[in-house]
């Protein structure tokens, strides 16, 4: 590929763009986001994801062919491609340890009246999540178990915060993720005859009591207060996870996959 001038300065405008979408309310007024890393670039590249600008660093490549392939694939999609020195580049990254790819995208997310759904749907919703790396965690858990959709209810965490996209490594970009309130969720499940199954600590039913082979959505809730009341009052089922030592409750990404691969368990 032709080589750009390379941006040598971290006060360069460009530079500075991309850190400012650290930001929530910048990524909303621009409508854009970052993604770095080569992993979470290529998977996003795989599944057709349209970026609006690459910068990379050669001297920050931890694997020179990879990395180089992605550059030169995206490049080849006419997205522009920018060389940066080592300084200009650490400037714009959020890992302590950089790969030397990072990515302008498109906002993520979808409302949910644009969700595809199978005909024998299984869903996640996770409401007022605060921590990314638990929503990142999650997708990646709803990725493997090959949920419809992951919804977010009030998030305290924005879907495209570049922290939730890096735990996802690159999940983001295949399952399919709406926003909501917790209240249209609910309208949305019911007129499309979903159930809800909420995980409460001390629900009296045990989770793998309840046959989630029918069209199923599981609800988990913010790390400190779980589900609202609201959720709690409106779900088909509450259900909890045998807890035999001294803590109480499991991180929510943990009790989120043991919920979901109960229902792939059972419709296996």
């Amino acid at each position: 590929m032709e080589e750009q001038n390379i941006i040598e300065s971290a006060a360069n405008p460009r530079i500075k763009a991309a850190v400012r979408l650290r930001k929530a309310k910048v990524r909303r007024e621009t409508g854009r986001t970052l993604v770095e890393g080569v992993r979470e670039i290529q998977r996003a590249a795989e599944s057709g994801w349209l970026f609006h600008e690459l910068y990379y660093c050669p001297e920050l490549y931890q694997d020179e062919v990879l990395a180089g392939n992605i550059r030169d694939m995206i490049h080849r999609a006419n997205v522009p491609c920018f060389r940066c020195s080592e300084t200009a580049f650490r400037k714009m990254s959020y890992r302590d340890t950089p790969d030397g790819l990072l990515a302008l995208s498109p906002l993520i997310g979808k409302t949910l009246d644009q969700l595809v759904l199978s005909e024998n749907p299984l869903v996640l919703i996770a409401e007022d999540l605060e921590k990314p790396g638990n929503l990142g965690t999650i997708l990646r858990t709803a990725d493997a178990a090959g949920v419809d959709a992951v919804i977010t209810c009030d998030p305290n965490t924005d879907i495209n915060n570049p922290n939730v996209i890096r735990a996802s490594i690159g999940s983001v970009f295949f399952v399919p993720v709406a926003q909501a309130s917790t209240e249209e969720t609910f309208e949305w499940l019911k007129k499309n005859t979903i159930q809800s199954i909420a995980a409460v600590p001390d629900a009296l039913q045990d989770y793998t009591a309840v046959p989630m082979q029918a069209a199923t959505a599981i609800l988990v809730g913010s790390e400190d207060d779980g589900l609202t009341a609201f959720a709690m009052d409106s779900a088909d089922q509450k259900v909890s996870i045998p807890m035999l030592g001294k803590n109480d409750s499991l991180n929510v990404s943990t009790a989120a996959a043991i919920l979901l691969y109960e229902a792939v368990r059972q419709r296996r």
